[in-house]
C-alpha cells in the first residue's frame, strides 16, 4: 500500500481494517463482516443513496479465494431482479496490476433483515406469505444451475448450520436447487412460530432434530447416499416416525402447514421447487406467473478452467473492465 491515497480516494480504519474507497462513498458505517469480507453502510454522493460497501476479505489469497472472488462478481453482474440483491458498483484503489490486492463491491443497503423484524414484532400470517413470497420470487430466478460444479468445495458449510439441507450435512455431493427450499422452510417456520425450528448444537444434533419432525429416511434414500459413513450412521438410528405437521405449527393457516410439509422434505427429488412453491394455494394473493421471470441464461463454463492466482485476477479486471459502472482507477489497472 502506498503511503498516500490513490487520487479520488480516501482512507479510514475501520474495526482495524483499512478502508481506501472512492471520495464520492462517505460516511462509512460498519453493520457487519464475515469469513469473506466486512461490509459498511455508506451515503453516495453521486446518486444520494445510502448503500452498502462490502471490502473482500483476502480476495486473491490462494487459488480457490481467487475463483470464489471472480464467481461472486459474475453471478452478480448477472443478476438483475428486484428480490435480488443487485450490484452498483465495484472498485479498486489499486494503480496498477500489480498493486491489485483489494475488491470493493457496492450494493443496495438494506433497512433491516429478517432476523430485526422477527425480533421486532409478531408477525401476522399475512406477513409471513409475503415475505416468503418474495424469497422464493427471487429463489426462482436462481435456478439456472448451481453456481459451481458439485465436485468443488462442497463442504457442510454452504448454508448456515440451523437452516442447512440434511443432504448437506451428510456429504450428499449430488445435491440440486431445491437445498434453498429446505432453508426457506426453515425460516418460514420460525416466522410462523417465533421460534428456530432445529436449534442444533452441532452436525449431529442438528440431523437428530430434523429426523424427529420428518422422521428416519426410509431404506431407498439410505441406498441413495453416496456416503459410506452417513448410510452407517443413519441406520444406526432408532426408527422416528415423521410427526404430524398440524400438531407441530398448531394454529398456523393449513395451506402454510401444507406448504412447510412440501418443503421439509428429506427426498430432494420429492421436495418441492420455486417455481411449485410460488403457484401453492398459500400465495394465491401475490401468484402471478407472468411477474416471476425465470433466470436469463448464464454462462458459467469458467468453472473448469484451471487458472493460476494471477490469470484469475486478470479475468477479474476484466470483468470489472466490461462492467458498466467502474472505476477509472480499475479500468487503469487492466489496461
Amino acid at each position: 500500500m502506498s503511503s498516500n491515497p490513490t487520487p479520488g480516494f480516501y482512507r479510514q480504519e475501520l474495526n482495524k481494517t483499512i478502508w481506501e474507497v472512492p471520495q464520492r462513498y462517505q460516511t462509512l458505517t460498519p453493520v457487519g463482516s464475515g469469513a469473506y469480507g466486512s461490509v459498511c453502510s455508506s451515503y453516495d454522493s453521486d446518486t444520494g443513496l445510502r448503500v452498502a460497501v462490502k471490502k473482500l476479505s483476502r480476495p486473491f489469497q490462494s487459488i480457490i479465494h481467487a475463483k470464489r472472488t471472480y464467481r461472486e462478481l459474475r453471478l452478480l453482474k448477472h443478476m438483475k431482479h428486484e428480490n435480488v440483491i443487485g450490484l452498483l458498483d465495484v472498485f479498486t484503489p489499486a494503480e496498477s496490476f500489480e498493486e491489485f490486492y483489494d475488491v470493493y463491491l457496492v450494493t443496495h443497503l438494506m433497512g433491516a433483515d429478517l432476523n430485526n423484524i422477527v425480533k421486532c414484532q409478531k408477525l401476522t400470517d399475512d406477513h409471513v406469505q409475503f415475505l416468503i413470497y418474495q424469497i422464493l420470487r427471487g429463489l426462482k430466478i436462481l435456478d439456472f444451475g448451481l453456481a459451481r460444479h458439485t465436485d468443488e468445495e462442497m463442504t457442510g458449510y454452504v448454508a448456515t448450520r440451523w437452516y442447512r439441507a440434511p443432504e448437506i450435512m451428510l456429504n450428499w455431493m449430488h445435491y440440486n436447487q431445491t437445498v434453498d427450499i429446505w432453508s426457506v422452510g426453515c425460516i418460514m417456520a420460525e416466522l410462523l412460530t417465533g421460534r428456530t425450528l432445529f436449534p442444533g448444537t452441532d452436525h449431529i444434533n442438528q440431523l437428530q432434530q430434523i429426523m424427529r419432525l420428518t422422521g428416519t429416511p426410509p431404506s431407498y434414500l439410505i441406498n441413495r447416499m453416496p456416503s459410506h459413513e452417513a448410510r452407517n450412521y443413519i441406520q444406526s438410528l432408532p426408527y422416528m416416525p415423521k410427526m404430524n405437521f398440524e400438531d407441530v405449527f398448531l394454529g398456523a393457516n393449513p395451506q402454510a402447514v401444507d406448504l412447510l410439509e412440501k418443503m421439509l422434505v428429506l427426498d430432494t427429488d420429492r421436495r418441492i421447487t420455486a417455481a411449485e412453491a410460488l403457484a401453492h394455494a398459500y400465495f394465491a394473493q401475490y401468484h402471478d406467473p407472468d411477474d416471476e421471470p425465470v433466470a436469463e441464461p448464464y454462462d458459467q463454463s469458467f468453472e473448469s478452467r484451471e487458472l493460476d492466482i494471477e490469470e484469475w485476477k486478470s479475468e477479474y479486471a476484466k470483468c470489472v473492465f466490461q462492467y458498466y459502472i467502474f472505476c477509472p482507477t480499475t479500468a487503469r489497472i487492466y489496461s
